[in-house]
Parts: C-alpha cells; sequence; structure tokens
C-alpha cells in the first residue's frame, strides 16, 4: 500500500513553523511526521504548497505520487498529525487491514484507507492537475466509512510545544531501543563521537540524556532530562538544558533552555533564557536574549494568531519564532508572541510580529524587510556553516515574503520604508 501524505488548509494556520517547512517535517520531541512514515516501510508520496515543491524534493526526496491514475489502495495521511507513536501505531493498523475507513476530526480529515478502483466527483477542471489530484483523493478518503480509531493533530502553533511536553519522554526512551547508543553513565547515552566536558552536572531522574553523533558538550553544563541533542550540536560551557529540550543537527546552545524544540542550523549560543518555545531553522539569538513563559498573574496563556486570539490552556508558553529570524542583543520577547520568518528583532517585543519586518517598537521603528537582503543575509550564514546556498533556497524566500505580504499590511502602527 502506498501512503500519500497531503496538507490541508489548515497547514497554514501553523504559520510561521510551515511557511518555510512542510508540515510533516515540524519535530516535536525529536520525531517529525515523516520518521514515523518512513518507519511504515512503503513508499511515500507528498502533495505540499506549491511554493515548497522543489524544497520537498530535493530535501525529503519526496514527489507527489508517481502514477497520478492511481487507483489504490492507498493510506492517505494529513501532514498535520502529531509525530507520536500511538499516531504511528493506528496508521500501521490501518495499512494491515487495508478495509476502506476513514478518520476525521472537527478539523478535517486525518486518515484514510482508499481502496483500489475508488471513485471520486472530481474538483473543476484546469489549474494544477497534481492539486486536482490530491482534492480528488481527499474527497474519495471522506466518503469511506468512518472507524472507531483516532488520531490527534496539530491545530495550533503552540500545540507543537504542549505535544512536545508530552511525549519527549517515551520518544527517547524509543530512541534508546533502536538507536547505537552507548551509556557514558546512568541515564546518558551517546552515539559516535559524541563528548561530554569536564565537570557536568547530569540529573537524569525525570528522563534520559541523548546525545547522538559528534554532539559536544562544553565543561560545566547542567543537563536535567529528558534532552536530546541531533547530530553535530555543541553544547556552549555553562549551558544548562532541562525539562525536555530537543535540538536539531548542527546547534549551537547556550545559557538556559527549558522545554523547548530547535530545528537545526538554529544558534542560542550565549546566555539568556529560553522556556517552552518552537525556534525554527537558521535562527540567531542575540547574547542576553530572554524570553517569557509565564505570566505575572500564573493564569493561563492566551495567544494570538492572524487577529484571532486563542486559549493554549497552558500556564507555561513562551514563544514561536519562524525560520531565519534574528534578535539582537539583551531583546526581551514578552509571554506568548509570535515571531514570524526573516524578522529582526530589537529590545522590547511586545505583540506579535509580521514576517520581514525590522522590529525595534521601543525605538519607535519597525520597517519591512527586503527579500533581497534576506537572500543575501541566508548566503552569508550558509558560507559559515558550509552549506551551499541554492537556486531555490533563494526562491523560497521570495516566495516566502509574497506569502507573508498581508501579515505585514495588518501589523498595527507599522511604517513601512
Amino acid at each position: 500500500m502506498q501512503i500519500v501524505c497531503f496538507e490541508d488548509e489548515l497547514t497554514a494556520q501553523l504559520a510561521p513553523i510551515t511557511t518555510g517547512r512542510p508540515a510533516y517535517a515540524i519535530h516535536c520531541a525529536s520525531f517529525s511526521l515523516l520518521d514515523w512514515l518512513q518507519r511504515l516501510k512503503s513508499p511515500v508520496s507528498a502533495y505540499v504548497r506549491p511554493h515548497l515543491t522543489t524544497i520537498q524534493e530535493l530535501d525529503y526526496q519526496l514527489t507527489p505520487i508517481s502514477d497520478p491514475l492511481a487507483r489504490g489502495p492507498l493510506l492517505l495521511v494529513n501532514a498535520r498529525l502529531v509525530p507520536s507513536q500511538s499516531n504511528a501505531s493506528v496508521l500501521s493498523q490501518l495499512m494491515k487491514q487495508s478495509q476502506p475507513c476513514q478518520i476525521s476530526d472537527p478539523t478535517g480529515l486525518l486518515a484514510a484507507v482508499v481502496p483500489a478502483g475508488w471513485q471520486s466527483d472530481s474538483p473543476a477542471q484546469g489549474g494544477d492537475q497534481a492539486c486536482s489530484f490530491i482534492e480528488a483523493l481527499r474527497l474519495a478518503g471522506q466518503q469511506q466509512p468512518a472507524t472507531a480509531a483516532r488520531l490527534t493533530s496539530f491545530q495550533w502553533p503552540h500545540d507543537v510545544v504542549q505535544w512536545h511536553m508530552r511525549l519527549m519522554a517515551e520518544n527517547l526512551q524509543l530512541r534508546l531501543l533502536e538507536g547505537d547508543y552507548q551509556q557514558m553513565q546512568d541515564g546518558v547515552f551517546v552515539a559516535s563521537g559524541a563528548k561530554i566536558g569536564s565537570h557536568a552536572i547530569i540529573d537524569t531522574k525525570a528522563g534520559p540524556i541523548l546525545l547522538d553523533e559528534d554532539v559536544q558538550v562544553g565543561p560545566f553544563c547542567y543537563l536535567s532530562g529528558p534532552v536530546y541533542a541531533g547530530p553535530s550540536s555543541r553544547i556552549i560551557e555553562h549551558a544548562a538544558l532541562k525539562d525536555g529540550v530537543a535540538l536539531g543537527s548542527t546547534v549551537k546552545i547556550g545559557g538556559e533552555v527549558e522545554a523547548s524544540i530547535i530545528e537545526s542550523f538554529s544558534n542560542k549560543q550565549h546566555h539568556g533564557f529560553l522556556g517552552h518555545s518552537y525556534l525554527g531553522s537558521w535562527i540567531n539569538l542575540g547574547a542576553g536574549t530572554c524570553n517569557s513563559d509565564l505570566k505575572n498573574t500564573y493564569g493561563k496563556i492566551n495567544m494570538e494568531y492572524q487577529g484571532q486570539r486563542v486559549s493554549t490552556d497552558m500556564q507555561f508558553m513562551g514563544c514561536v519564532m519562524g525560520d531565519y529570524a534574528k534578535t539582537a542583543i539583551n531583546t526581551g520577547i514578552f509571554t506568548g508572541k509570535v515571531i514570524g520568518v526573516a524578522s529582526m528583532l530589537y529590545g522590547f517585543v511586545t505583540s506579535n510580529v509580521p514576517s520581514f519586518v525590522n522590529y525595534a517598537r521601543l525605538f519607535g521603528q519597525t520597517a519591512e524587510i527586503p527579500a533581497e537582503v534576506m537572500i543575501s543575509t541566508q548566503a552569508r550564514m550558509f558560507q559559515r556553516r558550509k552549506v551551499q546556498q541554492r537556486d531555490c533556497d533563494q526562491q523560497l524566500i521570495r516566495d516566502m515574503f509574497t506569502i507573508t505580504a498581508a501579515e505585514r499590511e495588518q501589523g498595527e502602527s507599522m511604517t513601512l520604508g
């Protein structure tokens, strides 16, 4: 059975996390949905938003289904599914039974087994054939009988942090069962080339510490599990990582970090606090940057998404920061703020920040950042990490700039210049 992963209309609601990456590539508790789909040992195809098709093919080796006239059986999977063992188990059972069925929730279709010879009323002809096909396939999935099985999905960006805290311990246990780790000491497991500097303080009562290949931990660090550090990451001397931290590959991390996800190639190298937050890729936090993850009232935190106020039902929630965002030294980010892609922050961040904006409201200044400026910045960042800048990387910046134009138009009291 072939797996077909698709993004739906609510994928855009997960911005800025999904502005520059497919929803199936969101990391949560050290895994992405794609990791789980590939474990099912069946061919995986995917349909993403048009501006991500080339990135998908080059970075994830996925394309739309090879035969657009295929009539099944197919396992249709929503890219917003939480990358959890329970979801993976349900999908595995669906593949084994091969019986037509569908699983939905109030946000829409989450998965379906579409039988051989499936038929559906096709959307209007014309336009993108791939989009027409996946829409017809989704409609066919919705027409299958419902099953009692349940799946969970991301609806809002803060859901990623919430699920991360729930899943971190169990996901790391699975990594230990399946990975090639050596136990350095009680609860501390390292892959080839990983090293821990002298005088480290390790606390594994709440979960293990997993250091993947070539991870370097400096001296005088404090690590309190569960903690996962991806390949080639560097934990700077005197850093404190605790209560559920997951780092992608080639991350530099320092200061105090708690219950947070940091995607690959991002830097928080200096002192400062980061808590209950999600950071995308190619982010740099300047020295002294801190965020708040608790209200002074100790109450539940509300977040604002595209002008809509949403209750998180969380007492601790920090910030969500999109790819390529940057902060200056001593930047302070207030509780529950959303930082758009390719934005640059200065001073106190008391409101959400649109994408591609220089944000310095403390100094009475906000200005749009042209796409070409960010492309030049991207080139310098890539060169520092010995990563080749491709045409598709530059085009992604231009596409994200266009896609996020409405954010800047809606920004209150914003002077563009």
